[in-house]
């Protein structure tokens, strides 16, 4: 039996290829409970000022003015959750492991990572807009203290997901089968209505992570990748911590310059065509479904989405 307990498992959580989504919950897991047992502590020590304080570092204000003291809250908020209850952390890691599987299975791990990172990014910024410039809202800004939640991410997910495989069926209970383009309308339609209650923000927050997985996918379908830099952000910043190997370097004769070069040269093409298959791979998807796409097809995009 192999041991190593709760750090093995947690350590192989995050070196297991195509987990990205496993590596996303277990962060917002573990902030939530950072949040809440400092809470616990705060209030039994009378020190809430310190949890306040913290709290803070993770809850994106409504006032720019505020906002721009603590800028990165737009990323952070989207990694804690309201400790007034657990409904809203599990339904939204819920929600996201379903989708999030099916763009790992689809398009691979790293464009989990852009989708979640963007969401957030696009939610946030769309919370900001509307009460620093929308009279109906901005006179309401300064009775909030903030938003924290992972649904815009978890929306960028839910509608990229939809937008690219519409006619995947989920079973759900007491519905049977739905399609996840009924599923993900439905989640757009309740945050509209939404958008003037009381948690207006947290729903036009959610509005901005849908449009922004929307957008994704059809780019994406262009042969336009805007998580790229999502992507290349994370690399540099892993760079200081994670020891790159050595690599030796031989040389041996190889063939002749004008047989290099026909070989480069049809490495090219085929690299090309390869990406046009892609391409037109995700649009048959986006019309029909995934269902239609033959044993061929399924093996050459999930080739394309470990590369």
């Amino acid at each position: 039996m192999n041991g190593g307990g709760f750090l093995s498992d947690f350590k192989n959580a995050f070196s297991r290829p195509n987990s990205a989504h496993t590596q996303l919950i277990i962060i917002n897991v573990v902030v939530f409970l950072f949040l809440a047992v400092l809470n616990v502590f705060s209030s039994i020590l009378d020190f809430e000022g310190v949890f306040a304080f913290v709290y803070n570092q993770f809850s994106i204000p409504p006032v720019f003015s505020e906002f721009i003291t603590r800028p990165w809250t737009i990323i952070t908020y989207s990694f804690s959750h309201s400790l007034s209850g657990i409904f809203h952390i599990l339904f939204n890691m819920l929600v996201f492991y379903w989708f999030a599987r099916l763009i790992i299975e689809y398009l691979g791990s790293d464009k989990v990572i852009s989708l979640y990172v963007l969401g957030a990014l696009a939610g946030g910024v769309a919370y900001l807009l509307v009460y620093n410039l929308v009279p109906f809202y901005a006179n309401q800004a300064h009775m909030l203290s903030g938003m924290v939640g992972a649904s815009a991410a978890v929306y960028a997910v839910v509608v990229a997901a939809a937008t690219l495989i519409p006619n995947y069926t989920f079973f759900l209970l007491f519905l049977g089968p739905v399609r996840i383009k009924y599923i993900a309308a439905f989640y757009i339609v309740l945050s509209f209505l939404g958008s003037v209650g009381t948690n207006a923000g947290g729903n036009i927050a959610h509005l901005g992570g849908a449009l922004i997985g929307y957008i994704f996918i059809k780019q994406l379908q262009k042969g336009n990748d805007w998580g790229a830099w999502v992507l290349a952000v994370i690399r540099f910043f892993k760079s200081f911590f994670v020891r790159q190997p050595n690599i030796k370097v031989s040389y041996k004769k190889g063939p002749s310059s004008k047989s290099k070069s026909g070989s480069s040269s049809s490495r090219q093409s085929s690299s090309k065509a390869s990406q046009d298959e892609i391409d037109e791979i995700l649009d048959k998807i986006s019309e029909r479904g995934y269902e239609s796409l033959t044993k061929e097809e399924k093996q050459k995009l999930f080739n394309a989405s470990k590369k």
